[in-house]
């Protein structure tokens, strides 16, 4: 039985039984939140490191031995948390024991229950038909579930007028109106119309914005695919429709030429998102609707974590 398929109460006490049993064992510990991050409370003065932030440089401790020094940050103990849900009409599709759509709700839960125990304030916008609802940022259990009680009832709006989600200026939005330092999640399948270039060094019309938003803040960036959308079946001839745009196409799955160009083109947009994802310095976590995952989103924290130290510091002898 699928998410949709509930009632919302029974879907949320679900979702939390599965992150929890599945996911707290795993991920909590010496590290404060789900991922960790730089805070700003100011620890010990270390000698200074080929790498480090010249931001960070103690200029008294340096004065008075002589040698370069750094002020270590210890991590934030309470963050906010925001999260951007993308409720566009691509989302609304699903081959497999999920839909996109409830994979996404999957994925706020996932971060929202990891969180919410350690009396972060968690918040979350949603993107449908170009239109940004925002529920706001509250510490607790009751405030996470209402807000993923929201994300559950958009799922199925019966609204069948076409509209172009924004997503970039989703993030443009996100980035002007939420200042205080956190972590924000960004939940899609970062299609957009721009996905007929193949060149993955060419930006999507998103990156600008997302850059923006990673220079004030960690983000994370779920990315919601569909098997069928990374290839298609041989079952005929079929008719496609683009749900974000209401184009309509026929194709004739049987010509092995046709399968093989569309496979090509879903990995070349796969890769432009993951490139740009990359140059942005944002965390890439891929959720697929016929995997599970809840081990997918406990092999990425756990790797993220290994190289996140890494990934905080500049270019050897380049500030920041």
């Amino acid at each position: 039985m699928t998410i949709s398929q509930l009632a919302p109460e029974r879907a949320l006490r679900r979702l939390e039984l599965t992150v929890v049993r599945r996911l707290e064992g795993y991920l909590h510990g010496e590290h404060l939140g789900l991922l960790p991050g730089p805070g700003t409370e100011l620890a010990e003065a270390r000698e200074y490191q080929v790498g480090d932030d010249v931001r960070r440089m103690d200029w008294a401790v340096t004065a008075r031995t002589t040698m370069p020094h750094v002020r270590d940050l210890i991590a934030d103990r309470e963050l906010e948390t925001w999260a951007l849900v993308d409720l566009s009409g691509s989302m609304d599709f699903g081959t497999s024991t999920l839909e996109k759509r409830e994979l996404a709700v999957a994925a706020v839960a996932t971060v929202g229950f990891l969180t919410h125990r350690l009396g972060d304030r968690f918040g979350g916008l949603m993107l449908r038909d170009s239109a940004l609802r925002r529920w706001p940022a509250r510490s607790g259990r009751l405030a996470l579930y209402g807000l993923l009680r929201a994300l559950l009832a958009e799922q199925f709006s019966g609204n069948e007028e076409v509209h172009r989600s924004d997503l970039s200026a989703a993030l443009e939005s996100m980035a002007r109106t939420q200042r205080k330092r956190g972590l924000r999640v960004i939940v899609s399948d970062f299609l957009t119309p721009q996905d007929g270039e193949v060149a993955s060094q060419v930006e999507p019309s998103w990156e600008r914005a997302m850059r923006k938003l990673t220079a004030q803040h960690q983000v994370l960036a779920v990315e919601i695919v569909d098997p069928r959308e990374l290839e298609l079946p041989n079952i005929g001839v079929v008719t496609i429709g683009d749900p974000e745009t209401g184009e309509v196409r026929e194709i004739d799955t049987r010509r092995r030429k046709v399968r093989e160009a569309f496979a090509v083109a879903a990995l070349a947009q796969r890769e432009r998102t993951r490139a740009a994802l990359r140059r942005v310095g944002a965390g890439h976590l891929v959720l697929r609707t016929d995997r599970d995952w809840v081990a997918d989103t406990v092999r990425f924290v756990l790797a993220y974590r290994r190289v996140a130290p890494r990934l905080h510091q500049p270019p050897k002898g380049v500030a920041r």
